[in-house]
């Protein structure tokens, strides 16, 4: 409970500081706070519709995050979630599309998220060595790489995209992650599905390793003083390319909520941003699993909840929301003291 609470107070403070900063910038407007606020209600959580979409648009952020987290806790910053979550799209677009058609659904899931995985964690795993064995900051790299793979998907896409679109082939049905409105008939219309239940996984997998192994106790250790995990025989350069492989296989797994679960292809230009959105959702939840879902589902419900009140003021506003929450939390002394001893 204490772990919880920790967890969670420094990000309600942001968002109670973010709202009063919102509700002032709708009074500058000419609008209403209530009333806006009473809009992005009922555009999320108020209604299973918006419900549905608010976890749509949180799941991706859940893996996202997750990477980016998993490496802090190596002392290591991985900004390069967006390029390895579309590389992971597209190998699982790939696989999805080259499978049988008569493969078994479960085969079909598990080969198609294997190369999604598998894709992510090695481009990933380029940083991880040249961190650990050049010293080349892992900041420059994962971001050099972004461009790398815009600049791979530009050039695949003239040769493997259905001629006049931007998407390959669609996968096969048996690949396909069921929508969550087939068991819940209430959530019809949102594109809720499988990924979520994926991504928790995913979530509870992460907090075992990372605090019920041994594999965890390096990964912290390093992350908590690099000179004293290198004395106690903790190898070094091959923990700091597990971490960032293993980072960068979380951030690849983001893509199967839209090429699995949602289009069912790989599309140019899908991800809109969520790899770096991660690194938001990675320092609201002080890079603990646990906060890590549950700053994802605050970050979905302001991306859902900025459609919801555009009648009444600009969407930009909820980006503001946004931006707030993550300064209040970065800005925070307490916090980075506690996240300090969080990685100790």
């Amino acid at each position: 409970m204490r772990r919880i609470g920790a967890l969670s107070c420094p990000t309600i403070v942001a968002v109670l500081i973010a709202l009063a900063c919102a509700s002032a910038l709708v009074l500058v407007a000419g609008g209403r706070p209530l009333e806006v606020y009473r809009l992005l209600w009922d555009g999320t959580w108020g209604t299973a519709y918006g419900i549905g979409q608010v976890l749509f648009k949180a799941t991706p952020l859940m893996l996202t995050g997750l990477s980016v987290a998993l490496a802090y806790r190596a002392r290591l910053f991985n900004i390069g979630a967006e390029g390895q979550m579309t590389l992971g799209a597209f190998a699982c677009a790939m696989v999805g599309a080259a499978l049988p058609p008569g493969t078994p659904g479960p085969i079909a899931v598990t080969l198609a998220l294997l190369a999604t995985f598998a894709a992510g964690a090695a481009l990933a795993a380029i940083a991880g060595a040249l961190k650990a064995f050049r010293g080349a900051h892992e900041v420059i790299t994962t971001i050099m790489l972004n461009y790398v793979v815009r600049a791979i998907m530009v050039g695949v896409g003239a040769h493997v995209f259905l001629r006049e679109t931007i998407h390959t082939t669609p996968i096969v049905p048996a690949a396909e992650l069921p929508r969550l409105s087939s068991l819940i008939p209430a959530l019809h219309g949102s594109a809720v599905n499988g990924a979520l239940a994926l991504a928790l996984v995913v979530a509870a997998a992460t907090g075992w390793l990372l605090f019920r192994t041994r594999t965890g106790f390096r990964l912290r250790a390093l992350g908590a003083a690099p000179l004293a995990a290198e004395t106690s025989g903790i190898p070094v350069r091959a923990t700091t390319l597990l971490a960032m492989a293993l980072s960068g296989g979380l951030a690849g797994l983001a893509g199967a909520n839209f090429v699995l679960g949602y289009k069912h292809y790989y599309e140019d230009g899908f991800s809109g941003g969520i790899g770096y959105m991660g690194i938001a959702v990675a320092m609201a939840g002080r890079a603990h699993p646990l906060g890590v879902v549950l700053a994802a589902l605050l970050f979905g419900t302001l991306s859902q909840g900025a459609l919801a009140v555009n009648a009444l003021v600009p969407k930009e506003m909820l980006d503001v929301l946004q931006a707030v929450v993550i300064l209040v939390v970065a800005a925070t002394p307490e916090l980075r003291r506690k996240l300090r001893e969080a990685v100790a």
